[in-house]
């Protein structure tokens, strides 16, 4: 009978349980399907994360290195400059001929070559020499005129005034046809005081300079505007030169330019950019930029390859400053005319404009920009990031996207991220930059953050 009563308890106290175990996970899964449970629940962890993210955002980008690490790391900080600093540009081009300083030698009146009295290219000659001993029966005709006009106003019977003035204006006609025909008013007076016409005429060199193109040959006939020679006045020579794309922001109208030659090693000549392309040549990704320079001793050849060297400084605002052009007023045409107040070019008479409306600043120190070392950013093409040490923390550091301007030299000019006399890491960077990759912070090839760990989220 014990036995019975202590199995009946036994049963009972294993169904006691089964109830308080089923009633119990009743209750939790009450409580946890309760809406204002879960919606306690979700505001507390959302707080949570919203901390959490925010403190992570702060310090994402921030890493510490005690003193020992840096040594070992050989970390090298300096402070943001602003200051101008010079860039070195360098261009290759050859010398040729200055365009404005050529003549061309025409037949302008139709008749024979009975003679050339230079007989090949590259002879020198002066202005005044004779070239071409030309016959022209058209030019026979215009002297007979000439003669008759001449005769015409000095016959005494032109008493009336009509008919002296109107013998007066066929004469300077006649003159004037004459001398653009190419006769002197020498030869025209020749042809007066003879009071007998000549079938040929002389034809001489309008300017000094080298023959460079022999078109004719003697005994050839020519017609009106046949090219007999081309003379080139090489006491100022052209230097063609080619600018890269990336260089260009360097380069301004005026500048000085540096002309090095293998010829002359060691010598250095002096030129002014005349000229700027304002077409990008898009096979070679070059400008063509054109030098005067001045050649008086002719020691400068066409042909000659060149190299051109400009040195620039350029302000804040994206301005070269040169020092020489400060204030001064500038031909727009002739580059060498430079005036300390307004007033017109000596040459081509334009009016000069300001240098500082041809792209120049005054060097002033507040328009200084803003450099850093060239070692100093991590450029991956799209992005360049630097580190930072904090402020009064000389154990942490900042990783920081800049904004890059041009290079000039050893330096760059920082357009965007940085400000003066914050202190920039200039050796160790890379190895800064793998510490940020191993703790899964944002670097110079993860912009992101995060390791091969992290999940993917879409």
């Amino acid at each position: 009978m014990k036995k019975y009563i202590q199995k009946i308890r036994e049963k009972y106290s294993v169904f006691l349980i089964l109830i308080l175990l089923v009633t119990s996970f009743s209750f939790g899964y009450f409580i946890k399907k309760s809406p204002v449970t879960e919606k306690a629940v979700e505001h507390e962890t959302h707080l949570s994360d919203a901390h959490k993210g925010h403190s992570a955002m702060k310090h994402a980008r921030h890493i510490t290195l005690s003193d020992t690490a840096q040594k070992l790391a050989s970390i090298q900080v300096m402070p943001v400059e602003r200051k101008f600093v010079t860039a070195e540009i360098s261009m290759f081009g050859k010398i040729d001929y200055d365009e404005t300083k050529l003549a061309y030698i025409t037949a302008r009146v139709p008749g024979r070559l009975d003679r050339l009295y230079v007989d090949y290219t590259g002879i020198s000659v002066r202005k005044g020499d004779h070239l071409v001993y030309l016959y022209s029966p058209e030019l026979l005709t215009a002297q007979e005129e000439l003669i008759q006009a001449l005769k015409r106003v000095r016959t005494k019977n032109n008493d009336r005034k009509y008919v002296q003035k109107d013998s007066f204006s066929i004469l300077e006609a006649v003159r004037e046809k004459l001398r653009l025909w190419g006769l002197t008013e020498s030869q025209i007076k020749q042809i007066e005081k003879k009071n007998k016409p000549s079938d040929h005429i002389t034809i001489y060199a309008p300017i000094s300079g080298t023959v460079i193109h022999k078109n004719a040959m003697e005994g050839m006939y020519v017609n009106t505007g046949t090219q007999i020679y081309t003379i080139a006045d090489l006491n100022r020579v052209w230097v063609k030169l080619e600018a890269y794309e990336s260089d260009i922001t360097w380069i301004r109208y005026g500048q000085k330019v540096e002309i090095r030659t293998e010829t002359y090693p060691g010598e250095r000549f002096e030129g002014r950019i005349s000229f700027i392309d304002p077409i990008l040549n898009q096979k070679t990704r070059t400008v063509a930029v054109r030098v005067n320079v001045e050649n008086r001793d002719g020691r400068l050849k066409p042909g000659m390859f060149v190299r051109g060297i400009v040195y620039s400084r350029m302000s804040a605002g994206g301005k070269v400053v040169e020092p020489d052009l400060a204030g001064k007023w500038i031909s727009p045409m002739h580059p060498e005319i430079i005036k300390d107040r307004p007033g017109k070019c000596d040459i081509c008479g334009m009016p000069l404009v300001q240098a500082e409306m041809l792209g120049y600043a005054v060097a002033e120190p507040k328009d200084a920009p803003i450099v850093i070392p060239a070692t100093v950013p991590l450029i991956t093409g799209k992005r360049a990031v630097v580190y930072v040490r904090i402020p009064d923390n000389s154990t942490m550091f900042e990783g920081r996207e800049v904004v890059l301007g041009p290079r000039a030299g050893n330096y760059y000019i920082v357009l965007k991220g940085l400000h003066e006399g914050e202190l920039v890491v200039v050796n160790g960077n890379f190895k800064i930059d793998s510490a940020m990759q191993i703790e899964a912070k944002p670097s110079m090839m993860n912009p992101e953050g995060g390791g091969m760990g992290a999940v993917h989220k879409h």
